[in-house]
């Protein structure tokens, strides 16, 4: 494990050759959540696996945190580690995007990231979200995000409150359902036409998964035309957290492979 004092970032390490690269998280995750996606990457590259502020290891958000400090945080882990290879999960994929107009990023590899796009709302649960977080209702709160970001989509919410309930008795689970307002700091704050994202200059690959929610599947059919140096692979079989220790992190191994060589 290796610290930023002046950040306060830390993370994970594994392989010590090949290319550097660096995997960002998304939501209600920390860098543990990528344990087997990086280990399948270290056999070719050195594998930096930070968690986010406010999650893991790492520091506390302070106040009005958002997606400027999370840019200025890879930032500082690119800067301490060398790398130019970043791949980016969902809410992680919108903070490496972003950071792409500015950081020497050369590779970028983006599953799903959850833009503001066309009528959908993406973080219209937060309001709730924050209702239920108020008044202690940490389950009720995490079955909010889940519903709300596309999960369980065809489990009913009285089905879907006593699982949650089960889920946040684990202190690591209850401890990162207060994370997601960051997350949504991040997707509000990048917020805009998605045309901005024709200056990104890295190589980029967009991946998705064809069980996926829709919505996330169009944010990938409209940000494919505006970048310039672009490729895409749908992943059958899976859906949003195949690169989730509890997916298919081998299948999303295979193309960060190929495509960060």
């Amino acid at each position: 494990m290796m610290a930023l004092v002046a950040t306060d970032i830390r993370w994970r390490v594994f392989g010590d050759g090949g290319p550097k690269v660096v995997l960002l998280h998304g939501g209600m995750q920390t860098s543990a959540n990528f344990t087997k996606l990086a280990r399948e990457l270290a056999r070719d590259f050195t594998v930096h696996v930070p968690d986010r502020r406010g999650r893991g290891f790492s520091g506390p958000a302070a106040p009005g945190h958002g997606l400027r400090a999370e840019i200025d945080d890879l930032g500082a882990v690119l800067g301490e580690t060398g790398a130019r290879n970043v791949f980016g999960l969902s809410s992680g994929a919108v903070v490496a995007l972003r950071a792409a107009l500015e950081l020497p990023i050369e590779r970028l590899a983006l599953y799903e990231p959850p833009l503001k796009y066309g009528a959908h709302d993406p973080i219209a649960w937060l309001s709730r979200y924050e209702r239920e977080l108020s008044r202690g209702r940490t389950a009720a709160a995490f079955t909010t995000v889940v519903k709300g970001t596309g999960g369980a989509r065809f489990v009913p919410r009285a089905a879907l409150l006593p699982l949650a309930g089960l889920a946040v008795r684990n202190p690591g689970i209850a401890e990162l359902v207060p994370t997601m307002r960051l997350d949504a700091a991040v997707v509000e704050g990048a917020a805009g036409p998605l045309s901005t994202y024709a200056g990104v200059t890295a190589e980029t690959l967009l991946l998705g998964g064809d069980r996926s929610p829709a919505y996330l599947r169009s944010v990938l059919n409209g940000l494919e035309p505006v970048l310039p140096k672009v490729s895409r692979v749908t992943l059958g079989g899976v859906g949003h957290l195949a690169a989730d220790n509890s997916g298919k992190p081998a299948l999303v191994a295979a193309e960060l492979r190929k495509f960060f060589r």
